[in-house]
């Protein structure tokens, strides 16, 4: 691996486990191998690293977001897909712990890929909805973009509480219980 990708990797493994002020040049060099001239040799600082990190994170959330979301199955099955696929639910999730970060909130460049990645998913499950709602697997009553912010917001606060407890049981039953709210009023129940 590069020293760039080893730095950008070393960040987004930083950034993850202590946020943007507990990630400090010297422990992102330290954690990839790299001398001070290395890292800014490529980047111009702190900042563009993280963004680089950031963007990186996102692009990987949002490709094993859309591998589940584009497969094979109905509407349905692909969001019980993306609810229950595998997570390190303890850990939480890289991009939405960036958004209880202030360094990341306060600055407008840092937080773009976050915003563009949250934004993106709730596009891309309201429309699943939609398509859900044609083929009568849903409600036709739903609000598709309200159900895609539920799921979102599921997820995420699935994370918070799982980690809260120590346990990924909050998170399960959070899951478990928007599914039962998702189906329970559709036609094919």
């Amino acid at each position: 691996m590069s020293t760039p990708e080893r730095l950008i990797e070393s960040t987004r493994e930083l950034l993850w486990e202590r946020g943007y002020v507990g990630t400090s040049p010297k422990a992102i060099q330290q954690h990839a191998g790299a001398g001070q001239g290395s890292m800014y040799h490529h980047f111009t600082g702190k900042p563009d690293l993280a963004l680089a990190a950031i963007r990186r994170t996102a692009e990987e959330m949002r490709a094993t977001a859309e591998g589940v979301l584009s497969a094979p199955g109905s509407a349905c099955e692909r969001i019980q897909t993306y609810l229950r696929r595998e997570r390190d639910v303890l850990r939480g999730c890289p991009i939405g712990r960036l958004t209880m970060d202030p360094d990341v909130i306060a600055s407008d460049e840092l937080r773009a890929p976050v915003d563009e990645t949250l934004d993106w998913l709730r596009e891309r499950l309201a429309a699943i909805v939609e398509e859900g709602k044609k083929q009568g697997e849903f409600a036709p009553s739903l609000d598709a973009e309200a159900i895609a912010a539920t799921i979102l917001a599921t997820v995420q606060g699935g994370y918070v509480l799982a980690r809260a407890s120590g346990s990924p049981a909050a998170f399960d039953a959070g899951v478990r219980g928007l599914l039962s709210l998702l189906t329970a009023g559709s036609p094919a129940t």
